[in-house]
């Protein structure tokens, strides 16, 4: 291919067909999870409440591969494979010799790299008869792409969306509604947990962590429900994997390889799905990337947050994971990265950052909507606010081979549009927009409840 392409494209004749599993490739296993009880290691039963066993066993898989279901893959062609972006007009406005590649998730019928995971997860639930499915959510975009998902294969869906979001982004809530959803603000008083929270704190903006409480408690209440998570668990990265895979073909066709790889962490999905597949290749010795985790500076889990053994949620009600945390009791500040407003992080993303695998920083959201404005101005996309982080870092990044000179392939992937994100963008246009500064007095009362094991 000549040199004078702004995007790169494959057929659906290339798509792949199977999702990477990068456990069995790492130099030791990830810790366990514990049953809350027992603190032992949980079993399949354990997780048999909340999901179809076809997931249980991606979520505790040694193979490095795992087969797409056809019936997946003709859901998936709707927008797979996606784009890889080359951000000429940005590089050109940096005045940088970096090359910048975004893999763009956006064309994705919810706007975002969310269904590449709600589309398997709705197909196993329904294959196993599974008729409801409960899940959270935050800025919106796993509520609307499990609704979208769901209305593929003909179950209910019923979501709670942090309170903070759910004000923010009315517009998400009717999307999830138009596919079908029932949608409910987080903390509601539908639930014990829900009911908890509004009685200690009556105007709680909520959270990711209680939102999962009372999605996880009303799973659990029906023999017909079963639960659904945008984020966090290994098989849930795996679905996502589709990202990085496709992305290397991209690059292969027009002789790049990464010299830098930056993705925004919250949960980990997004950054595991376009990362796992070139660490794949980092560890064979085939490339040697810098992979890097951008996460939100008023919710930097990785960066300001302790590995140990927590819970997902705020409610005590999901297995302990050992993980990047702040504390499951901490309620993050509202920025408009909703997404990104997690107090823990994947136990896998934790993981690799132990191991020295990948490396990360913090960014405050006034200089990720900065470098989206110079995106959108040159490129023409509006991001939604959780890869502003990414795009932030890639800019970072770009400046400073600008100083160097060095002409570095920087890649990440732009994870979803921000059509109706716009209440942000309008914040930040007007000089409202707030830089929540590390709560480190809120922190450390979060980590004081959180349990101590070995």
């Amino acid at each position: 291919m000549s040199d004078d392409y702004s995007k790169v494209l494959l057929d659906e004749s290339e798509m792949p067909t199977q999702w990477y599993n990068v456990i069995p490739d790492l130099p030791a296993p990830p810790p366990p999870p514990l049953h809350p009880g027992t603190l032992e290691p949980i079993g399949p039963d354990d997780l048999a409440p909340l999901f179809p066993m076809a997931l249980i066993l991606q979520e505790v898989s040694g193979d490095s591969y795992i087969d797409i279901p056809g019936e997946v893959l003709d859901v998936y062609r709707l927008w797979r494979p996606s784009p890889l972006l080359r951000a000429r007009r940005l590089e050109q406005e940096l005045d940088t010799p970096a090359k910048i590649f975004l893999k763009y998730e956006g064309v994705s019928p919810a706007g975002s790299h969310k269904p590449n995971t709600a589309v398997p997860q709705a197909y196993y639930n329904a294959q196993e008869g599974v008729t409801r499915l409960t899940t959270e959510t935050g800025a919106g975009q796993w509520g609307s792409a499990l609704a979208f998902a769901t209305a593929q294969y003909g179950l209910e869906c019923e979501v709670w969306q942090v309170r903070a979001s759910y004000d923010q982004k009315p517009y998400r809530r009717t999307m999830m509604e138009v596919w079908g959803a029932r949608v409910h603000p987080s903390p509601s008083d539908l639930t014990e947990s829900g009911r908890a929270v509004l009685a200690a704190e009556p105007s709680s903006p909520g959270s990711l962590g209680i939102a999962i409480s009372e999605a996880v408690e009303q799973a659990a209440q029906r023999e017909d429900t079963r639960y659904a998570l945008g984020s966090v668990l290994n098989h849930v990265l795996l679905h996502q994997t589709i990202i990085g895979e496709e992305a290397l073909l991209q690059l292969a066709k027009v002789g790049e390889t990464p010299d830098v790889l930056v993705g925004c962490t919250g949960g980990g999905s997004n950054f595991g799905g376009l990362s796992f597949p070139f660490l794949r290749e980092k560890l064979a010795g085939r490339m040697d990337p810098v992979i890097r985790c951008v996460e939100p500076a008023s919710c930097p889990s990785l960066t300001r947050g302790e590995y140990r053994y927590d819970f997902g949620d705020t409610g005590q009600l999901t297995p302990l994971v050992k993980m990047h945390t702040l504390g499951h009791s901490f309620i993050p500040d509202p920025i408009h990265a909703g997404g990104l407003r997690y107090h823990g992080m994947s136990p896998l993303v934790s993981h690799l950052y132990e191991l020295g695998l990948v490396e990360a920083e913090s960014i405050h959201q006034n200089e990720c909507f900065a470098a989206a404005l110079r995106f959108a101005r040159t490129e023409g996309i509006l991001p939604a606010p959780e890869p502003t982080h990414a795009i932030a870092a890639a800019v970072r990044e770009a400046l400073r081979c600008k100083e160097s000179g060095e002409e570095k392939v920087i890649l990440t992937a732009l994870c979803g549009h921000g059509h109706l994100d716009l209440a942000a963008y309008e914040k930040y246009l007007a000089g409202e927009l707030v830089d929540y500064d590390y709560p480190e007095e809120k922190i450390a009362e979060a980590m004081a409840n959180v349990p101590v094991l070995a």
